[in-house]
């Protein structure tokens, strides 16, 4: 699946999408959406006091109660009002059946439907969606970096994927957004509009580009990240490397079915619902789910034993965001990950395989959810990192590889 920019709203966000079978579908309903902050990495937050019409609204308010509280049809009133505007936003945010769950909108470019593109390909993606960040995972991973160019992304202030370049992070080797290196577009929107007959939909990420065809070739993140795995072995570095060997398969596609709608899925059903009802049963789903595989991994290193899979992938970008973001604004809250000790020993140990940690943007992340999906925070105040995912603590050792019954560092970290 993957994140999306979406229509011209003032509450539109980066909802993620995977695919309902299984595999992750780059359906983002609303992707970046941007309501009234400007992500920033360099400037802290603008003040309140320095809206002109905020410091009117608070001298007016002390001219009339003083230090009291504004009396309670007023209260009553503004309750009713915000009620009416959130639900509004949330219907174009993250669109809900009849009882409150949110669902997710179809791919437009899956795979299957574009012959398979063999040469000259350009990766876009956002550092804030977890969609995107399989895609970029993988592709370190099989040493696809020279053969496959990115650009990334970030949020705009007009719910698009703008790109711009964003000062302040020198000497680093963390990823960071930038220009579109390929075509100079000023947002991704212009990019998808470049293909033959243009494109009118959301504008989502993680999103290939045929360079010779000037064609979307795909926007569907496991359609990606299966691609490239196999698809590009002649140019890998890492050609050995498989994520889904035939063997594997048939766990990888029970774990797929499992993990994103209960998981991936799931902490959005969370977030997103709008109902006390839909609420309840996604947290319930959620963390069960959860439970269940912390369980699994007391006696296996990785979900289908010894060898790192594209399920695992997938599981592990959405677990890297979990306490940083899910767990406090999506209202994830009945345990954090770092309360799992396999499920936090497990996402440290492929956190330490070499290159993954560099497509881990903390504060594209956190900047990402926070300041953007501003019907879930409208201060878009960005909580302090909790502790348990700094670099350092992430860095701790996980002890895991003692349930490997197989050496598999060689495999995993050719570069």
């Amino acid at each position: 699946m993957s994140c999306c920019s979406s229509p011209p709203l003032t509450s539109q966000l980066l909802v993620l999408s995977p695919r309902e079978t299984g595999r992750s579908k780059c359906k983002t309903q609303l992707g970046s959406c941007h309501v009234g902050a400007r992500m920033s990495l360099n400037q802290p937050p603008s003040s309140y006091s320095s809206n002109p019409g905020i410091t009117l609204l608070k001298n007016v308010t002390k001219l009339l109660w003083g230090p009291s509280l504004p009396p309670g049809l007023l209260i009553s009133t503004v309750r009713n009002a915000w009620n009416s505007t959130w639900q509004i936003m949330m219907s174009q945010l993250a669109p809900s059946d009849s009882a409150g769950n949110y669902t997710r909108p179809a791919s437009k470019f899956p795979l299957q439907n574009y012959p398979p593109p063999t040469t000259n390909l350009h990766l876009y993606v956002g550092l804030p969606c977890p969609w995107a960040h399989r895609t970029l995972i993988v592709r370190a991973l099989k040493g696809l970096e020279d053969a496959i160019p990115v650009s990334i992304a970030s949020p705009g202030q007009d719910g698009s994927w703008e790109f711009k370049a964003i000062g302040g992070w020198g000497g680093t080797d963390i990823l960071v957004p930038g220009l579109d290196n390929l075509n100079g577009c000023k947002n991704l929107k212009e990019v998808y509009k470049l293909r033959k007959g243009g494109y009118d939909g959301r504008a989502t990420v993680p999103m290939l580009w045929d360079v010779d065809k000037k064609e979307v070739a795909c926007n569907e993140s496991y359609d990606i990240i299966q691609f490239f795995n196999s698809g590009l072995n002649d140019k890998a570095r890492n050609p050995g490397l498989d994520l889904a060997t035939v063997e594997l398969k048939g766990k990888i596609e029970e774990w797929n079915n499992l993990i994103y709608p209960n998981v991936n899925n799931g902490v959005y059903r969370c977030g997103f619902a709008q109902s006390q009802e839909a609420y309840d049963r996604a947290v319930n789903n959620l963390f069960s789910t959860l439970e269940m595989i912390d369980d699994h991994l007391g006696g296996s290193r990785y979900l289908c034993g010894d060898s790192l899979t594209l399920a695992d992938v997938c599981l592990f970008t959405t677990l890297i965001r979990f306490d940083v973001v899910y767990n406090v604004l999506f209202k994830c809250t009945k345990k954090k990950l770092i309360e799992f000790p396999n499920l936090h020993g497990y996402m440290r140990d492929i956190y330490q395989i070499p290159k993954v940690a560099a497509t881990c943007n903390f504060v594209e992340i956190m900047d990402g959810y926070y300041k953007i999906l501003f019907p879930l925070n409208p201060g878009c105040i960005r909580p302090v990192m909790p502790s348990g995912c700094e670099h350092q603590i992430l860095l701790s050792p996980h002890n895991r590889e003692n349930l490997s019954s197989v050496d598999n560092s060689m495999q995993l970290y050719v570069s």
